[in-house]
């Protein structure tokens, strides 16, 4: 192999390698948007939402809440759904992960150019009816990190 079609080898794996990447790339730098403000991106689509919810499991039937990062991609699709964080530990993380992972999102009327975003959305679990006590749950599960936007 002489060194023009060496060279034009490395070219085109180095592009391919590069193609390949630009999705990942953009997934990580996307601009990362807390829940309040996600509606200025991105509208949810869902009328209901369907979830895996197993028979039994550890403390779910107390009142908690589960943190779920994902990233809004330029379809409306959640991708990189990531549970980070149960209040109390509990066995309802693979259900929060679910109800996220089946959320649909159509872009709000600025996003014209369909913006990736990476945000989180708290899945609430038997809140008690007491605002302040419901308000207090949720809050145990917000991230930081979230008000780039």
């Amino acid at each position: 192999m002489n060194t023009m079609s060496r060279r034009f080898g490395q070219a085109l794996v180095l592009a391919l390698a590069m193609t390949g990447a630009a999705p990942l790339l953009a997934q990580s730098q996307a601009r990362m948007v807390g829940p309040e403000q996600i509606q200025s991106y991105w509208i949810m689509l869902n009328t209901k939402v369907d979830a895996d919810v197993p028979n039994s499991g550890r403390n779910m039937d107390k009142p908690g809440c589960v943190a779920v990062s994902f990233l809004i991609g330029s379809d409306g699709v959640p991708q990189n759904v990531t549970v980070r964080k149960v209040v109390p530990q509990s066995d309802l993380d693979a259900v929060a992960k679910s109800v996220v992972g089946n959320f649909r999102y159509g872009p709000a009327l600025h996003n014209t150019g369909h913006e990736p975003v990476n945000t989180y959305y708290i899945v609430p679990f038997n809140l008690p009816d007491d605002a302040a006590q419901k308000q207090a749950i949720v809050n145990a599960c917000k991230l930081p990190g979230y008000d780039q936007a």
